[in-house]
């Protein structure tokens, strides 16, 4: 029974490492572009969008397209940023607890 009281107390620790990444990923900001700059957007660590930048030079009334692919791509990379974080946030709880890296919590 030993076994399942230190498992249980791991993931309560877990548990309570994640709510505290959880409001540290809200608050966070995190940025993301493409066009080599020409278009950047920053949203928190939850996906909430705060703000869009676009460089004047790649806006052309008549190439829409171009500028929509820019903002799309800039969205894509920062949510990629975000993952990456979390991923690796999460990499780091499991391995101060002494679990193996991608260990699934059933919760």
């Amino acid at each position: 029974m030993k076994n399942i009281g230190d498992l249980m107390k791991k993931a309560q620790m877990v548990q309570s490492q994640m709510n505290i990444l959880q409001t540290k990923m809200e608050r966070q900001e995190f940025e993301g572009s493409a066009g080599n700059g020409a278009v950047t957007v920053t949203m928190t660590g939850k996906g909430v969008p705060l703000k869009v930048a676009i460089n004047p030079s790649v806006v052309d009334k008549d190439d829409v397209e171009t500028l929509e692919d820019l903002v799309l791509l800039a969205l894509r990379d920062c949510h990629d940023r975000t993952e990456e974080t979390m991923a690796s946030e999460m990499d780091r709880i499991q391995t101060s607890l002494g679990l193996p890296k991608n260990f699934k919590m059933p919760f």
